[in-house]
């Protein structure tokens, strides 16, 4: 596989639609009524990530296309939120940018769309085009010095700074990444993400290990084929990099394409980025509601069912406001005790008579009547 081959594939695919790269998505029909004809009709993906999207977000869209994904978002993050969109290809930067000011108008939020690679987040290619033309490489020491000055912007001037996003998406991009790169890809994804942020990516992944012989084919490693993650793979990478709640949201029930008995088909994978604050005990207990006798967690703590489980102040925010909010029932004491560092051990409970009088929450308003009727 070579970076070229993606970039000429997509390059064409900017200028004139070309079917083979498109899988079916049912993306919302009201966010696509103000979006140019010839975004909609040149846009390449598998899933519909722009429905993760919150209001008040800095949404980051790695793979940005013609900025399909991006216009949608800016719809939906408001005034107070911010889009972002990185890609490397010319021709497709050229599409988005050619909208900004009509969609500006349109949405009320400018959306900035960026000339990098995916993998390296800190580095934009454009300042290192400028870079090149003020200062050609031609020699050994030339090309010492360009390597210098490349380490000086990702550290002092990043295009994508640490801990600035809150929600990144993308659209059956990150299979196009050579394998060397994705370790890589998936630490400046944790990198750029903000404690507690979140990830959303459709992308294709296959059921068996992809063979030699077919990611040496250029044509079904650009047509998003051949540079699929195995299904198991694709969730590791995320929960073996600082990742928590890893999951698939989104699993098509029939492949988008079969070869050689390998099956591809679309998915979005979710996740959150692990808040690195210590563990603290002031009193907290959750319940996980079942149906399921016992969950484990990222982390290795234990939930039995209807059981007054023991976390700690991080654990409690991160079971009841993200995404396993709906599986638990949450238990705030009445007054938060002293904190002390604490990690609640494998299988730790919190006794009724230490949860007396506390609030309990689930997925529902707390009623504050003090009564049922």
């Amino acid at each position: 596989m070579s970076v070229s081959s993606v970039m000429e594939r997509y390059s064409a695919g900017a200028r004139e639609r070309e079917e083979a790269l498109c899988c079916p998505v049912d993306y919302d029909t009201e966010l696509l009524k103000i979006l140019p004809a010839e975004i909609i009709e040149r846009d390449y993906g598998c899933g519909d990530p722009s429905r993760y999207v919150k209001k008040g977000d800095t949404v980051l869209d790695l793979g940005s296309g013609g900025g399909k994904i991006c216009y949608m978002a800016a719809q939906l993050v408001g005034e107070k939120g911010r889009v972002i969109g990185v890609d490397m290809t010319d021709d497709m930067l050229a599409l988005a940018r050619k909208y900004e000011r009509e969609m500006a108008e349109k949405t009320g939020v400018e959306v900035k769309f960026h000339k990098g690679q995916i993998q390296d987040l800190a580095l934009s290619l454009e300042a290192t085009e400028q870079y090149l033309a003020e200062h050609p490489v031609n020699s050994a020491g030339d090309l010492l010095a360009l390597k210098a000055w490349q380490e000086t912007e990702r550290r002092e001037r990043p295009m994508i700074a640490d801990n600035s996003v809150d929600l990144i998406v993308s659209n059956c991009v990150l299979n196009l990444v050579g394998e060397a790169d994705r370790t890589q890809l998936i630490s400046e994804i944790h990198r750029v993400l903000k404690p507690g942020g979140r990830v959303a990516i459709s992308d294709i992944v296959s059921d068996e290990h992809v063979p030699e012989h077919l990611k040496q084919d250029e044509t079904l490693w650009s047509g998003c084929i051949s540079g699929a993650f195995q299904e198991l793979d694709f969730l590791q990478a995320f929960a073996e990099n600082g990742f928590r709640a890893v999951g698939y949201d989104k699993w098509d029930a029939e492949p988008w394409q079969v070869v050689e008995g390998i099956e591809f088909r679309s998915v979005t994978i979710t996740a959150v980025k692990a808040d690195p604050t210590e563990c603290l005990d002031r009193g907290h207990a959750v319940i996980y509601r079942g149906p399921f006798s016992s969950v484990w967690d990222d982390e290795g703590h234990v939930y039995r069912r209807g059981e007054r489980m023991a976390v700690c102040e991080r654990s409690y925010r991160l079971i009841t406001e993200g995404p396993y909010k709906e599986d638990f029932i949450g238990i705030a004491p009445a007054e938060l005790w002293a904190p002390r560092e604490w990690c609640a051990p494998v299988g730790a409970t919190r006794p009724v008579s230490e949860t007396k009088g506390a609030r309990h929450a689930g997925n529902e308003e707390v009623s504050t009547s003090g009564g049922c009727c």
